[in-house]
């Protein structure tokens, strides 16, 4: 059975920093794309940041220069760092994991609320 399970969400003020994390099992991490998307009320599923198993990145322009997405293969943990947060950055934030299109799944969510 396949989880993905983040944590780290919270409240926080504007321009102040959070770190999510999402603890991955039932799938073979190494070989997998995960990425970071995020939600807010009464919009689309947005991709935030990707990173592929051999460690290569991609971020949404909205967030590049203030986010981070790493990884750690031997915790089965993908990580996001976040700093510089703006009210703008409020939505609940979504773990996936990919792997050749074939395989895809989604965390639960963890809400971020940043407050100006």
């Amino acid at each position: 059975q396949v989880q993905l399970v983040e944590s780290g969400g919270g409240l926080v003020q504007a321009g102040g920093s959070l770190s999510l994390s999402c603890a991955a099992s039932g799938i073979i991490f190494r070989i997998y794309s995960m990425a970071w998307y995020r939600q807010a009320p009464g919009k689309q599923r947005e991709l935030v940041a990707t990173i592929t198993g051999g460690g290569s990145t991609n971020y949404a322009d909205s967030v590049k220069g203030r986010f981070a997405i790493s990884r750690d293969n031997a915790k089965n943990t993908v990580y996001l760092q976040m700093n510089s947060l703006k009210p703008e950055d409020t939505s609940v934030y979504y773990c996936n994991a990919k792997y050749r299109n074939s395989y895809d799944y989604w965390g639960q969510g963890t809400q971020v609320t940043v407050s100006s």
